[in-house]
Formats: C-alpha cells, sequence, structure tokens
C-alpha cells in the first residue's frame, strides 16, 4: 500500500527500516482489520524488524488486501490460532472501536501484549476491564496514537521540548480536521455506539498530545462540545467537536476535530499543532504546508535569540516503535506508560460524555 495522502483512514506512514532486533526475535500477528491504520502499525512493527507470521480477519477480501501489501504472511483459520501460537509475542489490531476492547482482553488472557488503534476504548466501563486485565495478566495494552508516533516532525517537537528548548510548556492547541469521504467509510462508522463519537475517537489523538507534551498524568476536561453540520441522513453522527482541558500541573489544551476537509485540500486534513512555552513556542504543520508546498512535517520553532524553520521529514525517524518491541521483550515502559495510555483514553470518553451538542444545520439532529 502506497501513502495515502487524500484518505486518512488508509494513511500509513512508512519510514526508514530501523531494527532494534534481529530476525525472528519479535513476532507480532495481525487480527481485526475494520481501519486502514492497520497498515501503518505493521508498517512501523516492521520497520523496527518485528515478523509478522499470521493475519487473520473473518472477512477474507481484507485478508487477501493484507496480503498483497504483506507477500508471504499466511491467513489463520481462525483468532484462536493467532491466540494460541506461542511465538507471537503481540497482536496488532484496527477492530471497529467498541470492540477493540473485548479483543484486548483476549489477547492479554492469552499472555500476548495488545496493539490497538486509537480510540483503545469507548465506555468507562471498559476502561476499567482494560486496567483489570492489565494488573491481573501483567501484558501491555498499547495504542496507535499516530498523529504523534507516526509524524516526524512531532517527533521532533517532542526532542526539541524535552530538551527545553521552549521552556515548560502551558498551552497545547491542536487542529485536527480530517476529509470524510463518506462513499469509503463502512456501516458503523456512522454509529456513534460503534465509534465512540468524534471526541473519543479523533479526540483521543489530542489528548494524549496534551498529556504528552505538558507531562501530565493527570488532568480534567472543563469543556466540550460535538455536532452535527453537514450530515442530516445521520443524525448520531458527529462531524465536528472541540473541547478544553487543563491538566494537574496548570498547562491548558484547546483542540479541535472535525470531518469537514473540503475536496480542495491536496491532504486528507491541514493538521497543525501549537506548543505554547515559558520561553518560545513551537508550530507543527503535520501534512502539507497549505499553498506553499505538498510535503508536510514542517516546523517552526521561536526561542529567545531566532526564529527558525525546520523541515523534519526524514530526520528524526519513527523511534516509538521500536521502543515498543524492545519493551515487550523487557517489560519495560520507554515507549509509553500504561498510566498515559489509560489516562489519554480515560479523558477523550470522559469529553464525549461531557460534549454538549450544539444546535446543528437545518435538518440535522438538534441539542440534546
Amino acid at each position: 500500500m502506497t501513502v495515502q495522502k487524500s484518505d486518512g483512514m488508509n494513511y500509513a506512514p512508512k519510514g526508514k527500516a530501523r531494527p532494534v532486533v534481529q530476525p525472528g526475535e519479535f513476532v507480532f500477528a495481525a487480527a481485526a482489520l475494520d481501519h486502514g491504520h492497520i497498515y501503518g502499525m505493521c508498517n512501523g512493527l516492521l520497520e523496527a524488524g518485528g515478523v509478522c507470521k499470521a493475519v487473520y480477519d473473518p472477512d477474507p477480501d481484507k485478508v487477501a488486501a493484507f496480503q498483497k501489501t504483506y507477500p508471504g504472511v499466511p491467513a489463520a483459520a481462525s483468532l484462536e490460532e493467532l491466540l494460541e501460537d506461542p511465538a507471537i509475542h503481540l497482536v496488532a489490531s484496527a477492530a471497529i472501536p467498541n470492540r477493540r476492547c473485548a479483543l484486548g482482553l483476549r489477547v492479554m488472557e492469552a499472555g500476548k501484549d495488545y496493539f490497538t488503534d486509537k480510540a483503545p476504548l469507548t465506555t468507562l466501563e471498559q476502561l476499567q476491564a482494560a486496567k483489570a486485565a492489565v494488573a491481573k495478566t501483567g501484558r501491555k495494552y498499547m495504542v496507535y496514537y499516530s498523529e504523534r508516533l507516526h509524524v516526524e516532525s512531532a517527533v521532533l517537537a517532542g526532542q526539541l521540548v524535552e530538551a527545553g528548548a521552549i521552556g515548560r510548556v502551558v498551552q497545547v492547541v491542536c487542529l485536527a480536521p480530517h476529509r470524510l469521504n463518506a462513499p469509503s467509510r463502512p456501516n458503523w462508522f456512522w454509529d456513534k455506539e460503534q465509534s465512540g463519537g468524534i471526541l473519543c475517537d479523533l479526540g483521543s489523538h489530542q489528548i494524549e498530545q496534551f498529556l504528552y507534551f505538558t507531562k501530565n498524568e493527570k488532568a480534567r476536561v472543563l469543556s466540550a462540545e460535538t455536532a452535527n453540520y453537514t450530515r442530516p441522513e445521520a443524525p448520531g453522527f458527529e462531524d465536528f467537536g472541540c473541547a478544553t482541558l487543563a491538566g494537574e500541573n496548570g498547562a491548558s489544551q484547546m483542540l479541535r476535530v472535525d470531518w469537514l476537509t473540503p475536496d480542495g485540500l491536496s491532504s486528507w486534513g491541514d493538521g497543525r499543532l501549537f506548543l505554547l512555552g515559558t520561553k518560545g513556542y513551537i508550530e507543527v504543520r503535520k501534512y502539507l504546508d497549505v499553498a506553499r508546498a505538498a510535503e508536510g512535517d514542517q516546523l517552526y520553532l521561536v526561542d529567545g535569540e531566532r526564529e527558525q524553520h525546520i523541515s523534519a521529514a526524514g530526520t528524526v525517524g519513527f523511534p516509538f516503535f521500536g521502543q515498543m518491541i524492545l519493551d515487550c521483550l523487557n517489560r519495560t515502559e520507554t515507549a509509553m506508560t500504561q498510566t498515559h495510555i489509560f489516562a489519554a483514553a480515560e479523558l477523550a470518553v470522559q469529553a464525549q460524555l461531557q460534549a454538549r451538542r450544539l444546535t446543528a444545520a437545518e435538518g440535522c439532529q438538534k441539542e440534546e
């Protein structure tokens, strides 16, 4: 699969091979191929030295498409075949969002680590079940927060923040528009119970970034709104969401997510990240520099001495995947802590639950 810039559902970044293990030292399988992010997840694992031993999905067409992208990966006859294979360390999955937790519970009970697409779960009850399973089994419940982990400019921003380039980060602003591509969307996409809602789904990326860049483990949702401005035929659907959060250390966030990217944009979304620090600020233009350059990964840094523009593509790579592999093998938490993962998931669900429904366009569902 080539990198698809017009459709976020099938956006699967590819980087340089940077293996952290020897061939066969880390073995994984892919299951539940409901979202195209599974390809980005597998790309990252393979580039870090992982070996994909098998794939399973009840839909043979999805399996065939996966095998076309990754020739030589055999199809398993059942999920149980993957779970019972002692050679498999981890199962990567992009199931329908409200089914991701249940699958993760099965994977962890089978003694394997779990790597799921975001949003990793859709209810607080699922969150408690996942926490209990992690505590019981000692396995990992990892999440593909691709808008930070699989974007080199965001990775570089994290390294600059860690080095103190802009001082303490006191506010994070995330703008995350997405192209709807309605004809390509599966039925579950339009069902809020299955998708989790726009703040639980797309918002989970942004909340994870807030916690990461501000070094918060806890935060609270101050306000949240959602709306359906364009799809009257799907009254439960949300094409717009926004929220504000405050971290326990006093840092704040404003986020906006939407499915309103116009067809004239050359990318699936003009994703932007703004980090305000006590000694400077960073702007990240993730997927393109609109009307100026088709190349994404543009980073702008202003500090006490100068203004800088850095093209980050091809510079820092995607270290998360190699770190995660080593974490799975060594039982460490370098790539991302479980506390961080569950905190981001919980806040996304809370934002969704707290969201006030804004009055929608004529013919759409009104405020609830």
